[in-house]
């Protein structure tokens, strides 16, 4: 009876030394500021929302789709951890979105790749008790502070790995939205990432950002 009580009690314990790790990294971004928007509609999954403006840190990345974030990910954390005029810690937000760089499409988002060519746009939102005039300006001449004007978009979210198919499959459902609905696109996909690296990947959420008229 003893080794029974022993086993009935440790058994549990034993469950929750597991699970706390995961408890751990699903807490990541407790707490941290994401983007501004609102919902304006939802159907099966997809969201139609309005952003509010803010402000970005972007840099201009000539990498694959894979390796831009990565290299760009250094560039905006120097900035963020005191690479400033004013040597100043800026919080970190979310997301992180990715976008292909267009020299006609100016708009970014949260942490962005965008192309232009081959290369990506990738931006990190600032906080919004920032302006433009409050901002300190980065000390690395490709790294960039600039606002984001107000708009909508089409929005789909999912969870999983950071992988290139994953997202063209959901960008393509995305996009079949935006033309079964009589919707027009605005701008270039945005790849928003809201969760660190060592996130477990089923917890993770990602998201494609098209934005329309």
């Amino acid at each position: 009876m003893k080794t029974r009580k022993i086993i009935l009690f440790t058994v549990p314990f034993i469950v929750i030394l597991l699970f706390l790790p995961v408890l751990f990294v699903s807490c990541a971004t407790v707490g941290i500021e994401k983007v501004q928007y609102a919902v304006l509609e939802k159907d099966r999954g997809i969201e139609v929302r309005e952003y509010k403006p803010y402000l970005v840190a972007e840099t201009l990345v000539n990498s694959d789709f894979k390796e831009a974030g990565n290299v760009a990910f250094r560039r905006l954390f120097n900035y963020i951890s005191g690479a400033n005029q004013s040597k100043e810690s800026i919080a970190m937000t979310a997301p992180v979105n990715q976008q292909s760089a267009s020299e006609k499409i100016a708009m970014t988002a949260p942490v962005t790749q965008q192309a232009a060519g081959d290369k990506f746009a990738v931006s990190f939102v600032m906080p919004a008790k920032y302006t433009l005039e409050t901002i300190p300006q980065p000390t690395d001449p490709a790294v960039v502070v600039k606002e984001v004007p107000g708009y909508k978009a089409a929005v789909i979210r999912y969870s999983g790995t950071w992988s290139q198919k994953r997202y063209e499959a959901k960008k393509t459902a995305l996009e079949a939205f935006i033309k079964d609905n009589g919707l027009t696109a605005a701008g270039e996909p945005i790849w928003a990432r809201y969760d660190p690296p060592f996130q477990l990947w089923f917890l993770r959420r990602n998201e494609v950002v098209i934005p329309i008229d």
